[in-house]
């Protein structure tokens, strides 16, 4: 039988869990996040499931000598060195498509929340009594484009819920596929002229080198002037520097980021200055234009939030436990390597 550990294990998620008797007698699991601090305690273990706050680099894998399995509970991987598993035969499953639908919908609250800005109202109500409408008129989305970069399930689902605003579609993707574009109603393009003529710009790609800064200072200001940009993918797909310039010299009509570049470090930096730690002044001139969003009145962020819902979570669990069971009789599910 396989030793398996589950890291960064909420109550709500231990709630599910014990839904699979037979599978929780299996398994040691903590509200730890695997890290190198206290990895020497978790060296027998041949099967980890991680979320995304555990960095797993070669640093740590090293460590855990007996390791054949990572089940991260996540779609992403760019907190798993890769290149260290290929070459110590570790596999490496993730969960794909647990929340398309959960993920589409927070994109969309998002839009709404900027482009009419819901905030802006309901704080200016709350801490001023005022029920003024200065500085409050929005935009309707009825007939804007909609550019979506990356046409995977969660792309897809943010397209239908488009049309049910009468939106008009266009999408850039590595592979596209033109009977699905006929079948939900848009148009493949290129991506320097999805940036020209969309109204408002939605990322859903994975994090990996080939998508590193795929929006950066050399074309974001190809996009339309008044774009408004959501990420719900990665924080690492948008050159920080390059939006925040954009923003604040009002190229861009304003972002909503739910994930930013460095965003662990960000959470971290508190830490990091107590323990007067030197921060490198790349990731420094990031943190701090993180801070300078956080400030803006046409900028909204929020704590990685988009995969958050009760039914996302479940799906999560339940997959799994699927993908370690499939290991351990030797037909892995879900590979990623």
């Amino acid at each position: 039988m396989k030793k398996i550990i589950f890291f960064e294990l909420t109550e709500q998620e231990k709630r599910i869990l014990e839904k699979y008797p037979d599978f929780l007698e299996l398994i040691d699991f903590t509200q730890e996040k695997l890290s190198l601090e206290n990895v020497n305690q978790y060296v027998d273990y041949e099967v980890v499931s991680v979320f995304i706050g555990s960095q797993l680099s070669q640093e740590v894998l090293k460590q855990l000598s007996n390791l054949k399995l990572i089940a991260t509970r996540s779609t992403g991987f760019d907190h798993i060195d890769l290149n260290y598993c290929k070459d110590n035969n570790i596999l490496i499953s993730n969960v794909p498509d647990y929340g398309e639908h959960t993920v589409a919908e927070y994109t969309f609250a998002l839009l709404l929340c900027l482009i009419r800005k819901v905030y802006n109202a309901y704080h200016q109500v709350r801490e001023t009594g005022s029920f003024s409408l200065e500085g409050l008129q929005g935009r309707e989305l009825y007939e804007k484009v909609l550019g979506v970069i990356g046409v995977g399930k969660i792309g897809r689902e943010v397209i239908k819920i488009a049309k049910g605003f009468s939106m008009k579609v266009i999408a850039y993707d590595k592979y596209p596929q033109e009977e699905l574009a006929k079948q939900l109603g848009f148009e493949y393009v290129d991506l320097e002229n999805l940036l020209s003529v969309s109204d408002v710009i939605s990322l859903h790609v994975p994090y990996n080198k080939e998508t590193h800064h795929l929006i950066n200072k050399d074309n974001i200001f190809k996009t339309k002037p008044g774009c408004y940009i959501i990420n719900t993918a990665r924080g690492g797909i948008i050159e920080t520097q390059a939006l925040y310039e954009a923003i604040k010299n009002n190229h861009l009509g304003g972002a909503a980021l739910d994930v930013l570049e460095e965003e662990g470090d960000l959470k971290e930096e508190q830490r990091m200055l107590m323990e007067k730690q030197d921060i490198p002044s790349e990731k420094l001139k990031i943190l701090l234009a993180n801070h300078v969003f956080i400030d803006l009145d046409n900028v909204i962020v929020s704590p990685h939030n988009a995969f958050n819902t009760q039914e996302a979570l479940a799906n999560i669990v339940i997959k799994t436990i699927e993908n370690i069971k499939q290991f351990q009789i030797s037909k892995p599910i879900n590979l990623i390597n």
